[in-house]
């Protein structure tokens, strides 16, 4: 039995303790409208404002049938050097461009990157490949507006729908320049790893992964589908310089550490740091908790470098 009274610190507890009054573990319980409401609130708590000089205009790309809403973000007086391509996390149920409005505009302010955060398509309303469909449509427009370098970044969920576009799209002649994948579930090996000792972590556990990605798929297996887990595609090679950051106390954290491994293998650039006593959500903290505000700062660095096209590893 992992003891989280010893890896986790009391600034990290306090921060558990309050994303529980809001977002109370038995969530997945409520139904997806109740989630919804509940998330939504706990973001609500937790929204930090925006640094000044950073401004946010929500516009929408048109695709086939239906619009998708996305907010761009700008630092006056900036001209950008790069773009972060921005999906949030959520379990491909919840988030919006509310819910990780802060933490992007956080990105632009202290990168002086332009971001632009995508309202993807939620499960169970639009199932998979739904919200893949609409990244990559979101990535398409990017690399036909924009000349400068493309970012991928996002978290958990989010992570997961980065990288599934980072694969897809390594042949395109303006293919991201790197990609940073904050906390994601990218499909890996359950078996073993952190899925096995901290399938009972704070603020994530199996039974919350298992919930999500069921409602993402209606139950379908589609395990071989790498648009759903990239870490099942056959071929690593050619990827955008990768940086992943996963938080120990999280099931999801050995996928960092695998997925690392299968780039390096195939020649490519990859970074893995594991998050000492943090937990998933921790963005969220990245004002309250010490390792989460170094944690942010890190990420910060290394969406600033690999912009430069610099390997900050």
């Amino acid at each position: 039995m992992t003891d989280y009274a010893k890896l986790i610190d009391a600034e990290t507890w306090a921060f558990i303790e309050k994303t529980n009054s809001y977002y109370p573990p038995d969530t997945i319980d409520y139904t997806i409208e109740q989630q919804r409401d509940v998330y939504n609130r706990m973001c609500r708590e937790f929204f930090a404002g925006y640094p000044e000089g950073v401004t946010a205009e929500t516009v929408a790309i048109a695709a086939p049938d239906h619009a998708i809403p996305i907010r761009i973000y700008r630092q006056a007086g900036a001209e950008p050097q790069a773009l972060v391509l921005y999906f949030h996390g959520g379990g491909f149920i919840l988030g919006g461009l509310d819910s990780h409005d802060d933490v992007c505009a956080e990105l632009c302010g202290r990168t002086g990157y332009e971001v632009v955060s995508v309202d993807y398509r939620l499960a169970p309303e639009h199932r998979h490949p739904a919200a893949f469909d609409d990244a990559m449509a979101a990535f398409h427009w990017a690399a036909s507006r924009y000349q400068v370098p493309i970012l991928l970044v996002g978290d958990s969920a989010g992570g997961n729908l980065a990288a599934a576009v980072a694969h897809a799209t390594r042949t395109h002649p303006r293919r991201a320049v790197g990609q940073l994948l904050i906390y994601p579930g990218l499909g890996g090996d359950q078996s073993k790893g952190s899925y096995v000792t901290h399938a009972e972590a704070p603020m994530l556990t199996m039974r919350d992964l298992i919930f999500y990605k069921n409602v993402r798929t209606g139950g379908e297996g589609r395990m071989l589908d790498p648009t759903i887990a990239p870490m099942l595609d056959r071929d690593f090679a050619d990827l955008p310089p990768t940086v992943v950051i996963t938080a120990e106390c999280d099931p999801l954290s050995s996928d960092g550490e695998a997925y690392r491994d299968r780039i390096l293998a195939a020649g490519g650039k990859a970074f893995w740091r594991e998050e000492e006593g943090l937990v998933h959500g921790y963005l969220r903290a990245r004002h309250t908790v010490t390792r989460a505000r170094e944690s942010f700062a890190r990420i910060v660095e290394a969406v600033q470098r690999l912009g430069r096209s610099e390997w900050p590893h």
